[in-house]
């Protein structure tokens, strides 16, 4: 198993690419170039969440497209695609056309279950099949099997002059070994790892067995690890929210502890129905967060990270805080940035 005293081999950060609705093209554009800084500063992964009907990136394919034109080499993730709002044979073709473009970057990370508020949006996603639409494991098996170039149809060959192909076009080669499965339980860790994917855990997980957040993300990584054919090997990206201050102003610096504190009671006890468990920001000096991290049962067992950064911060919050963590935090962490 890793040891705490070994180094962090990748490191990444997550943004959810807010946008105004009046005009929605600035923060596009400061995605972009977030996504380009990060490249710069030596990061070896950027990831992008997904939201609809919100006012964040609502394609995040389409974003990653943009970006693979504006970077030639980190790593273009999704963290991640909620697959109840997807059809999965056109999916695979959006996510093989961005892997081609990238030259082979693209990580998608996809999750399941029905979408967000299903009942208010039903009739307009699916207003004839929505009764009977499959949110489950399956949704993820179908996927899968496209982008790793199953048959997709029973015919392929020339009708005049079209030519057809029985699979995907066009088919990227290594995208199957690099599919993510967001996942916060203990049966998603384990189906991932049986079904040959890496996983992606957040900062929210399900308190099914304690209410202790780090010995049940621990609990998930030793699960997937357990089930997939790589064992040990096992790609896992931890996503915990990160905020170094070394270089922050002290304006911002109280803004952050001020994010940071409101959001902290949700970490106390578990969430709802559903007994989800929220992680602490991790907000102070490098050197503390390091700290932190290297005392954290779960860290200690990940040798890469995609840490996720604040949703409602400014563009220049955004790149203090990416600044801090690849040169300062990230070399607290053993990490050294890409050439």
């Amino acid at each position: 198993m890793p040891l705490a005293s070994e180094p962090l081999r990748k490191l990444g950060f997550l943004t959810i690419g807010l946008f105004d609705g009046a005009a929605p093209g600035r923060g596009h554009e400061s995605t972009l170039e977030i996504i380009g800084l990060g490249e710069r500063l030596g990061f070896d992964s950027v990831w992008v969440r997904h939201r609809h009907l919100q006012y964040g990136i609502s394609s995040p394919v389409a974003v990653l497209a943009a970006a693979s034109q504006r970077t030639s080499r980190i790593e273009l993730g999704t963290a991640v695609i909620p697959l109840g709002w997807e059809n999965p044979l056109r999916l695979a073709e959006d996510l093989a056309t961005v892997d081609i473009l990238s030259g082979g970057r693209l990580n998608p990370g996809i999750s399941i279950g029905p979408p967000m508020h299903y009942d208010r949006v039903k009739d307009a996603l699916y207003p004839d099949t929505a009764d009977s639409e499959d949110f489950g494991y399956d949704r993820v098996l179908r996927l899968l099997d496209f982008v790793r170039g199953e048959p997709a149809s029973d015919f392929s060959g020339t009708e005049g002059f079209e030519v057809f192909s029985d699979r995907v076009q066009p088919h990227s080669a290594g995208l199957g070994r690099r599919m993510w499965y967001g996942g916060a339980s203990l049966r998603s860790a384990r189906w991932a790892g049986e079904h040959g994917m890496n996983f992606l855990t957040s900062s929210v997980v399900k308190a099914e067995e304690s209410g202790d957040f780090a010995a049940i993300q621990l609990s998930h990584i030793h699960a997937f690890r357990a089930h997939h054919p790589d064992g040990d090997r096992a790609r896992v990206s931890q996503g915990l929210v990160v905020i170094p201050t070394d270089s922050a102003s002290p304006e911002q610096r109280a803004k952050y502890e001020d994010y940071a504190r409101k959001r902290l009671p949700r970490t106390a006890a578990p969430q709802g129905p559903a007994r989800m468990l929220f992680a602490p920001d991790l907000v102070g000096p490098a050197a503390e967060i390091a700290e932190r991290l290297h005392s954290h049962t779960a860290f200690q067992q990940v040798h890469e990270v995609a840490f996720a950064l604040p949703f409602t911060f400014d563009h220049e919050d955004y790149v203090q805080i990416l600044t801090d963590i690849a040169t300062r935090l990230g070399p607290a962490l053993g990490w050294h940035p890409a050439d």
